[in-house]
């Protein structure tokens, strides 16, 4: 079956829905993305719960619940924005909340996971995915719902079941209906870590793939895991070195290159988050110096941080589509090149399946390890 029939067929599907009960269900969020919360309860065809979420004038978080929640299903929607503490202090207090008021189920709708990059130990600093993971146990989250994480491995620092769903087939179906001369295209993997996100888009689309090589690895510098600290010298003969254990060799950023033809072709980046710019913004110039003649960059979270809209629209890039995981409509009115795809229809067939007891295997249907 064609990719785009099978797609419209799981659309058509998660449109035809059953909508749960509302007297057993209980849509509660926070301040970071209200326009979602009100496209998932409206699919649902449940009323979002009276949670007010404020600030004292001493910067403290305040949750009032105004409905009763003992005995129900409570469903609290929180994603990551910039306000990122703000954010993570709501979703456990208002957690904390419902756990104390006898809720009979407490799940975190968490579109995009705060902190998920910092999930590997670096220097002397701490895997603070997994300090968030446990403190969001703790206050009272039963199962957690998901979206892309950076690392798939995080799902392990929870003590709860977790939902990893993905944003891929939303953006595949926007390359082959909002893309013309798509079979013209090559997918290009930013990095050489993007390379098997990069590899599942091209072998679902039939299209070559490209890795731009030369990047330096985001944070995946030599001093991980370690201490800057030499170890004393060897007692035993077993290492005859004289001065001991060698000095592991510096990196040195290789000259950059494209590995792979672009000539001609569209070029299409996937990642998982579009943050920080400036990567994006070298290789879409790397391609345009190769021939490639429009260049596109598909992503599940649009964090675009600091100064990305402007360095979007004075880039060689043609258009960033990224999911409304994050809310960015501040960025979209600066940079008319950011282009948003709806999830929310994902998010509550998810919440669906899981009130009613269903199966998730659906919505994980066809995934593989590199999705």
């Amino acid at each position: 079956m064609p990719l785009r029939k099978a797609n419209k067929i799981v659309l058509s599907k998660l449109n035809n829905m059953d909508v749960p009960s509302s007297s057993d269900i209980m849509i509660i969020g926070g301040n970071s993305h209200p326009e979602l919360v009100s496209l998932i309860a409206s699919r649902l065809g449940v009323k979002s719960g009276g949670c007010a979420v404020y600030h004292k004038t001493n910067r403290e978080t305040m949750v009032e619940i105004g409905d009763s929640v003992r005995g129900k299903d409570i469903y609290i929607i929180q994603t990551g924005t910039k306000d990122v503490n703000n954010n993570i202090m709501e979703l456990l207090i208002m957690a904390y909340a419902c756990k104390t008021s006898s809720a009979k189920s407490i799940v975190g709708v968490i579109p995009y996971l705060p902190y998920s990059k910092q999930c590997k130990m670096r220097k002397r600093g701490c895997i603070v995915s997994k300090l968030l993971a446990k403190m969001m146990c703790k206050s009272g989250l039963t199962h957690v719902i998901t979206m892309d994480l950076h690392q798939k491995e995080i799902q392990g620092f929870f003590d709860c079941p977790v939902d990893n769903l993905r944003a891929s087939p939303f953006l595949l179906q926007y390359i082959q209906e909002c893309i013309p001369d798509y079979r013209n295209a090559v997918i290009v993997a930013r990095n050489p870590g993007s390379a098997k996100k990069a590899t599942s888009y091209a072998e679902r689309l039939r299209l070559g793939i490209a890795v731009i090589h030369g990047e330096q690895k985001e944070a995946e510098s030599d001093m991980v895991d370690g201490r800057y600290s030499p170890p004393t010298l060897p007692r035993s003969r077993t290492m005859d070195v004289s001065v001991g254990v060698p000095v592991h060799p510096a990196k040195e950023k290789p000259p950059i290159n494209v590995v792979g033809d672009v000539g001609g072709r569209i070029a299409i980046m996937v990642d998982d988050m579009v943050d920080d710019v400036q990567s994006f913004v070298a290789a879409a110039e790397v391609l345009k110096e190769r021939g490639a003649y429009k260049i596109y960059v598909l992503a599940t979270h649009g964090l675009l941080s600091s100064d990305a809209p402007r360095l979007i629209e004075d880039s060689p890039i043609d258009e960033v589509v990224v999911t409304n995981t994050i809310p960015h409509a501040l960025q979209k009115m600066q940079c008319h090149k950011i282009k948003t795809v709806d999830i929310s229809i994902l998010l509550s067939e998810a919440i669906r399946r899981i009130h009613n007891k269903e199966s998730m295997s659906y919505l994980f249907k066809n995934v593989t390890l590199e999705d």
